[in-house]
């Protein structure tokens, strides 16, 4: 309990000095303009009016329970889905007017198991989008290997390997390294770490805080799971019904008079209390 309390308390000083960066016209990379989606045939819209910059450089996690609206606001950003109305705008230019093909290209995106190709390689599916790029066999297999080595891999040891032969948390090491693959702008994280056991999950969040903050990039990071938005945001992004109700630094989120944040906070500290407790009873 005081490694993640510690931890926050790092994001937090890191997010302090992000703050103020964050959300200005000049360096937005993904804008949101009163958009809303609604599936056809239905009644009530997933995502009504959504409003949202996401800036350069900043990890943005988007945090709400299942059915919210978090996964239709990622796949607006890489044009899986069509606003309704509105319209969202990736480096300055509406989703409806890039290719989507080119636009993908531009985006990594990271699902929980990696959704890696069962039957390509490892080498092959982390170097999936360069060869689609038209790079070279050699330039591609030294991006792999680079890659690979980033994620704390053995290029030697997994490049050859299937998917089937990896473990969870491996797969999803391969997955964060094939969003990687040819060095994209923005970076969709669906729920990554949500399949996998405590100990390799807490494992993955710190590597990934390391790694967003060494390469630099925009994440998109989407969770249920309160803890996790503490430990990996720049900014917090609540959402329920279709909404976002908050969107706030972990420190502001964890100050929020929000009835909807408070009960995030509530659960967090019940945690907490039940942990103590444990602790104190030995």
């Amino acid at each position: 309990m005081a490694r993640f309390q510690g931890a926050v308390q790092q994001q937090l000083v890191a997010c302090q000095l992000t703050q103020q960066m964050t959300g200005t016209p000049e360096n937005t990379l993904v804008e949101f303009r009163n958009v809303t989606f609604s599936l056809p045939g239905t009644a009530s819209p997933i995502l009504s009016n959504l409003n949202l910059r996401v800036s350069q450089g900043e990890t943005l996690v988007l945090l709400g329970e299942s059915g919210c609206g978090k996964t239709t606001t990622l796949k607006l950003v890489n044009r899986l889905l069509l606003p309704n109305a509105g319209e969202v705008l990736v480096e300055g230019k509406a989703t409806t007017v890039w290719d989507p093909i080119t636009l993908r290209r531009h985006i990594g995106y990271v699902i929980q198991e990696g959704g890696l190709f069962p039957h390509f390689t490892v080498s092959r599916n982390v170097g999936l989008v360069p060869a689609l790029l038209g790079w070279s066999e050699a330039r591609t297999k030294d991006r792999v290997q680079e890659l690979l080595q980033l994620v704390s891999l053995d290029a030697e040891q997994f490049a050859s390997r299937y998917p089937r032969e990896l473990s969870g948390g491996q797969r999803q090491r391969v997955g964060v390294a094939r969003a990687l693959a040819a060095d994209p702008s923005l970076l969709l994280l669906d729920e990554p770490f949500g399949a996998l056991d405590p100990l390799t999950r807490a494992g993955l969040q710190h590597e990934f805080t390391e790694l967003a903050r060494r390469l630099n990039k925009t994440a998109i990071f989407v969770t249920h799971d309160v803890r996790e938005a503490l430990l990996l945001a720049s900014r917090i992004g609540l959402m329920h019904r279709g909404q976002l109700l908050l969107l706030e630094p972990p420190d502001r989120f964890l100050a929020s008079d929000n009835p909807q944040a408070r009960a995030y906070i509530e659960s967090l500290e019940l945690v907490n209390a039940t942990t103590t407790a444990i602790g104190d009873s030995r």
